[in-house]
């Protein structure tokens, strides 16, 4: 029996999910002692003695996330060496026997403290993979040793806001592969932290499918259920950036969610897609890639894409052996929350009017779009497919972005569109776009108009929006 396009309109995503996205942009901290080998994968075979920051300091960390506007942070509490950056009870191999804080700190402590002093929400990443622990290779004994290490992170540093996993999965010391119970990692998860989003290998957020920040040019959240389904098989693969195990798990593909393919589909799911890539070539600091750090041109562009394209964007920010973000680094982050905030601050269609070909009913008319409120919204009538939105601007004004956004609450529907602007009797298109998703932001050269157009020329059952801005960029970067 195949699934309705209204049925498919009607899939929309969990609280936590909808908290998740509307996050947005949010930092990844590698650290550990592959900092101080000027490793990316550690052996588990390193000294605890390695860890030596001379200068740590978590606040200045959660600044520079702050200023680029994130708002939230990611610590990697555990990578594949197995190191702890807390006094785990049930290993030895962590920050109590290093020399930070003379064997007596916490660094997720530090983090999640300063999260928390700062406004920002704070998320944990665990390597399921632990090449350190003698019990790895044995599935039901670390299974259990995974889980209490699990539980003292969900416990132990307050409200949690994604716990993130990769699928890196390879022998232990006894020659045997692991097999991870994910049903119970989840159990654990929702017990604790019920608001967590379980990232990547788990059902609420997909990996986009790479780590260079490459993005779809169509971007669906409501996908076939085996997508989300299949994270559980990753046993099989070596590590989460297996062109295998991409195709696997289909995030390879450049249409997910399409008619076509929900038309094949047994049962949709909401499951949006995380990108995630470092703002230097390692997800670790070397010191040979501090002339290789991401210009602010290229965060820009990552941004615009990515939290404009319907995905959240996760930079990874690898502090140095001091244990500070390089300032090579914190400054391009500086420079990318200043143009985010030059550009995105002055709604050029705040104080306009707008107009609609229908609305559903007099809580849903067409001035929602531009009353900046994240509640209220634009819908047609049910069965209305097509519509559009007039928005008269006061002036001629020059802009080079137009943000939309559906009320993704209700589901993610609109699947192709154009904008155009009015000179005088006639309407000029200047961009097209498919989906809307959470958030599109349509780039650009520069235009001049006073009176501007969406037509929505494809959706599903009816469309929605939250949001119609409009922005001059300033030139850019």
């Amino acid at each position: 029996m195949s699934i309705s396009i209204q049925e498919a309109a009607r899939i929309a995503p969990s609280n936590r999910q909808l908290a998740w996205q509307e996050t947005e942009f949010y930092g990844f901290i590698h650290f550990t002692v592959n900092t101080f080998t000027d490793r990316e994968w550690g052996t588990g075979e390193e000294s605890p003695a390695v860890f030596a920051p001379t200068a740590l300091d978590a606040s200045q960390w959660v600044e520079a996330c702050k200023v680029a506007g994130m708002r939230g942070l990611i610590l990697t509490c555990k990578h594949h060496d197995g190191f702890c950056l807390w006094p785990s009870q049930y290993t030895e191999h962590s920050v109590s026997n290093s020399p930070f804080r003379e064997g007596k700190g916490d660094l997720v402590r530090e983090v999640a403290d300063a999260c928390r002093e700062a406004g920002l929400k704070f998320g944990i990443y665990l390597s399921p993979w632990d090449r350190h622990e003698p019990s790895y290779g044995d599935s039901d004994a670390y299974n259990a040793f995974f889980v209490h290490q699990l539980t003292e992170l969900l416990t132990g540093y307050g409200e949690v806001f994604a716990v993130w996993f990769d699928g890196a999965c390879g022998e232990g010391r006894n020659g045997k592969k692991q097999v991870y119970d994910w049903d119970a990692y989840y159990e654990v998860i929702r017990r604790h932290q019920p608001g967590a989003v379980i990232s990547v290998c788990g059902p609420d957020v997909r990996w986009c499918g790479n780590e260079a920040g490459r993005t779809r040019p169509v971007e669906w959240s409501v996908v076939p259920a085996t997508l989300r389904d299949n994270e559980k098989i990753q046993e099989e693969s070596q590590q989460a950036d297996d062109p295998a195990f991409a195709r696997r798990i289909g995030t390879s593909e450049d249409d997910l969610g399409s008619r076509a393919v929900i038309a094949e589909a047994e049962e949709l799911v909401w499951y949006p897609a995380e990108v995630n890539t470092s703002i230097r070539p390692g997800w670790f600091y070397h010191e040979a890639e501090d002339g290789a750090v991401k210009s602010v041109a290229e965060l820009v562009d990552l941004y615009e894409r990515t939290v404009g394209g319907n995905t959240t964007f996760l930079l990874n920010l690898p502090p140095d052996r001091r244990g500070l973000i390089h300032e090579t680094d914190a400054a391009r982050l500086r420079g990318l929350g200043e143009y985010l905030r030059r550009s995105y601050v002055h709604d050029l269609a705040r104080g306009g009017r707008c107009e609609a070909s229908a609305s559903a009913d007099a809580r849903h008319e067409a001035a929602a779009v531009i009353d900046g409120q994240r509640d209220t919204y634009w819908r047609a009538p049910a069965g209305e497919e097509q519509a559009w939105i007039e928005l008269e601007l006061g002036a001629d004004q020059t802009f080079d972005r137009v943000v939309l956004m559906e009320q993704i609450a209700e589901g993610q529907r609109i699947e192709r569109f154009v904008l155009e602007r009015q000179e005088g009797d006639q309407w000029l298109p200047f961009y097209v776009g498919r989906v809307v998703g959470y958030k599109h932001i349509c780039r650009f050269e520069p235009v001049r108009a006073q009176r501007l157009r969406l037509s929505i020329e494809a959706s599903r059952w009816y469309p929605t929006l939250r949001a119609f801005e409009v922005y001059a960029a300033n030139g850019g970067v």
